[in-house]
């Protein structure tokens, strides 16, 4: 299958408010920096990004999962900052799809990386799925 509007230069931006859902306090109670955008959080807004770009260039049959990321969380954001994520296609080799990304607050970058996505067929993932986890929890996961 070829997949004709994954363009290599195309980009997003996804803007997001840091909440207390995206910040290490929510994940650790016992911490300094409770406050502050967490690494998780970071990503979270990065693969939600890449998602939008690579899935709404596809078809209902067709959906994109993540493969691999790599993340550096460079600078600290702290919450209710405003953050704006650009991803950008670098690579497409038909079926995985290579993105860069970068976040940034008022104040400059935040974290930096890179994020492979696998375009597959929802059809076959659902199969898949089925044969590893069984039939009734894979209808809850999908």
């Amino acid at each position: 299958m070829k997949f004709p509007s994954i363009v290599v230069g195309d980009s997003h931006t996804l803007h997001r408010t840091v909440t207390e859902e995206y910040t290490a306090g929510n994940f650790w109670e016992n911490t300094d920096v409770g406050e502050l955008l967490s690494t998780s959080g970071l990503i979270s807004m990065m693969v939600e990004a890449s998602v939008h770009l690579v899935d709404d260039h596809l078809s209902k049959e067709f959906m994109s999962l993540g493969k691999s990321a790599f993340v550096q969380h460079e600078h600290p954001c702290a919450l209710w900052a405003n953050v704006a994520v650009t991803v950008e296609i670098k690579e497409f080799d038909g079926y995985h799809v290579t993105l860069d990304m970068k976040a940034h607050d008022d104040l400059g970058l935040v974290g930096q990386g890179t994020h492979v996505r696998t375009i597959v067929n929802r059809r076959w993932m659902r199969i898949k799925v089925d044969q590893r986890l069984g039939t009734e929890i894979s209808r809850y996961v999908m």
